[in-house]
């Protein structure tokens, strides 16, 4: 059985795969990018929990990161729009089916990445904290 972290993980994934850009998840930069972009969900790092003791829970701050990236003749405005995107599909179910108690997705810091013979790059990486809590911190 998935812990709570990874099925969280799998849910927020999901959500990012219902969006016309192609979603990967841990994977490396492919070598072609969609004309409608590419998201790969990082797993991030859970952080340091709050903890309470009756009954004992760990609460999570959990900081993953989506890269986001577009390779369009308009970069600019596909950029814009990929970005857009996912912050309407993290605003439609901010609980992820209530496996979170919130999630929230921070701005992204643009960059343009050359390619040798070919369109430049636009990406960015993505932030979203993954606010949820556990019994257990390994499960």
């Amino acid at each position: 059985m998935p812990t709570p972290r990874e099925t969280i993980l799998t849910a927020l994934h999901a959500r990012l795969s219902t969006l016309p850009a192609t979603a990967l998840r841990g994977e490396v930069l492919p070598e072609r990018i969609s004309a409608d972009g590419l998201l790969i969900l990082r797993d991030g790092e859970p952080g340091e929990p709050e903890v309470t003791l009756s009954p004992q829970a760990y609460h999570y701050r959990h900081r993953a990161e989506i890269e986001a990236v577009v390779q369009a003749a308009d970069r600019d405005a596909a950029f814009d729009t990929l970005c857009a995107s996912i912050g309407a599909a993290i605003a439609a179910e901010r609980t992820l089916g209530g496996l979170c108690d919130w999630v929230e997705a921070e701005a992204p810091r643009p960059v343009d990445l050359p390619v040798d013979g070919a369109a430049s790059l636009k990406a960015a990486i993505i932030p979203v904290v993954l606010h949820y809590s556990t019994a257990d911190p390994l499960t």
